[in-house]
């Protein structure tokens, strides 16, 4: 009986199924703990006010607590801290997050439970959200308003002025960025126009008048724009508040460097829910501060979507049609199989290499020959001869086209060879039956390559490198300057940042959710394109169905 059980194959079926299902588990699980410690992350915690006294002077501490380990006795003793009269074997320690850190040698530190003689959560404890320095925790003293004391209700003056003072900022930004941004990039270019007329001994009384009128004429905008800026400036400066810390000490912290401010102690359920996706929002939407380790990750997330975007418009063409020519053109011979073993080997060479290919040929070689071509009059300040988007896109290309190649063969191999013949029979030429007919019964499995080629392309750093991401990009490939698609700037990455913020950290205790944030991230961007394209594949393959019958 058991002989014919396995002979009839069940013990196998059930243990694909289970293996399916273990690994299902597995990577749902992993996602959900990535997921939890990445987004609890922007929960308003609660803050705690600790008096301390013991193996330490007398002191108040102020802060969130981040985490909580049990350490022995003994471990303590060897450190030189008395604990004879600890009865337990383990004694807990907290790690407190006391941000203010310009006042505090550290914005983390351990106390030990046994030094805590009073612990409270005072409903008056505020938080402030600052652009520099991290956070700030203590109580609001007063609010001054253009250079007067409130003597209203504080706590609502203090939010109308945080609101006040963000929008000043973000309307300075706007225009530091936009107009006044389009005039120094204009201005550029006709600095490097008057230099290659230079150059080509072209630089005519008239081209110099034309050329000084020009420039005159976008300084004195970039004047009227210059005085609208130090306006905004000055309004945003106008305000602060000021705050007592846990050192007893009342702080002046200035309105413009406050980007949010608020009392998680006494805040309910649903203040603190709409507080959480207000965080999450600005961690999407907002631009990186203090090294990465606060603010948002917005540039690592246009980088990493435009930069596996250009790699699909470049290696989609090059592979399909290197596919199309092994299946229906190359001859079978030795060649054509030494070709074919080649492009497998490539899909396992390591990824490091194709990044200092990608540095020697296309950043060394072809981009400094375009420079000395079409760009002499940036010398020596290279153009596409430095890592950039572009290079980092082409790198990706190359890496990820074995995979759709194979991957669109497969698809021409399995069209019937009697659907060609019919199609040649009824009058159609070798091109229109490609065209018309082959391609688009393989296109599923054109798209099946593409979304095997962005998984991979998503995922990779280490070429990137070499080829083009840094820790911080001061301007976006795509903005408002012609001809607006920039693929000669460096970009950010969400592999690269996750890297960056989890080893090259100078806070690495700040920066560890920010890990996690930063990892389910990259995991959702990969899957939303992933999803994208299998509803692509999905499509076509309802739409050209017909043609199989």
């Amino acid at each position: 009986m058991v002989k014919q059980w396995f002979k009839s194959g069940s013990p196998w079926i059930w243990m694909t199924g289970g293996a399916v299902s273990i690994s299902l588990i597995s990577v749902l699980g992993l996602l959900a703990m990535i997921a939890w410690k990445g987004l609890s992350f922007f929960w308003p915690s609660e803050v705690v006010q600790f008096e301390l006294e013991g193996s330490i002077a007398k002191q108040t501490v102020i802060g969130e607590v981040y985490d909580r380990e049990l350490v022995p006795k003994t471990r303590l003793a060897a450190t030189g801290i008395d604990v004879s009269g600890f009865e337990k074997e383990e004694i807990e320690r907290l790690l407190i997050k006391t941000g203010n850190r310009e006042y505090v040698d550290l914005d983390f530190r351990w106390i030990l439970e046994t030094d805590i003689t009073n612990k409270t959560a005072p409903a008056a404890l505020a938080v402030f959200e600052r652009s520099k320095n991290g956070n700030f925790y203590g109580y609001v003293q007063n609010v001054i308003k253009d250079g007067q004391p409130v003597n209203g209700d504080k706590i609502e003056a203090l939010h109308e002025l945080v609101e006040r003072a963000v929008d000043l900022n973000d309307e300075a930004l706007d225009l530091q960025n936009g107009d006044i941004g389009h005039i120094n990039y204009a201005l550029e270019r006709l600095r490097l126009k008057e230099k290659g007329y230079l150059l080509d001994n072209a630089l005519t009384d008239e081209r110099v008048a034309e050329l000084a009128q020009a420039r005159a004429e976008l300084r004195a905008e970039y004047g009227v724009l210059e005085k609208d800026l130090f306006a905004l400036r000055k309004q945003a400066k106008r305000d602060h508040v000021t705050v007592k810390d846990m050192r007893g000490e009342v702080v002046t912290i200035p309105m413009y460097q406050v980007l949010d401010v608020w009392f998680p102690n006494d805040m309910g359920f649903f203040a603190k829910l709409g507080h959480y996706f207000v965080q999450l929002g600005k961690f999407v939407s907002d631009d990186p501060r203090e090294a990465n380790t606060e603010g948002g990750v917005f540039p690592a997330i246009f980088g990493t979507v435009f930069m596996v975007m250009l790699m699909a418009v470049i290696v989609t063409p090059f592979g399909v049609v290197a596919a199309i020519y092994l299946h229906e053109y190359a001859a079978k011979n030795a060649i054509t199989k030494m070709i074919r073993i080649a492009v497998i080997n490539l899909a396992g060479v390591p990824s490091i290499v194709y990044g200092v290919f990608g540095l020697g040929f296309f950043v060394y070689m072809l981009g400094g020959s375009l420079d000395q071509l079409f760009y002499p009059e940036s010398s020596p300040t290279p153009v596409f001869g430095t890592p950039g988007v572009m290079w980092s896109a082409l790198t990706l290309a190359i890496l990820t086209l074995p995979v759709v190649i194979v991957s669109t063969e497969e698809g021409l191999s399995r069209i019937p060879s009697t659907v060609r013949d019919g199609s040649l029979a009824l009058g159609a030429t070798k091109v229109e039956t490609l065209w018309r007919i082959i391609i688009p019964m393989a296109s599923p499995a054109i798209m099946t390559g593409l979304i095997l080629a962005v998984a991979r392309a998503a995922g990779e750093v280490a070429p990137l490198m070499l080829v083009g991401v840094v820790k911080m990009a001061p301007t976006l490939p795509l903005d408002g300057n012609f001809p607006y698609f920039h693929l000669d700037r460096k970009f950010m990455h969400l592999g690269f940042h996750i890297y960056d913020v989890g080893f090259q950290s100078p806070n690495v205790e700040a920066a560890r959710p920010l890990v996690y944030a930063t990892a389910f991230l990259l995991v959702s961007v990969i899957i939303t394109l992933n999803i994208t394209a299998i509803g692509i594949r999905n499509h076509l393959r309802e739409k050209y169905r017909s043609l199989e019958h």
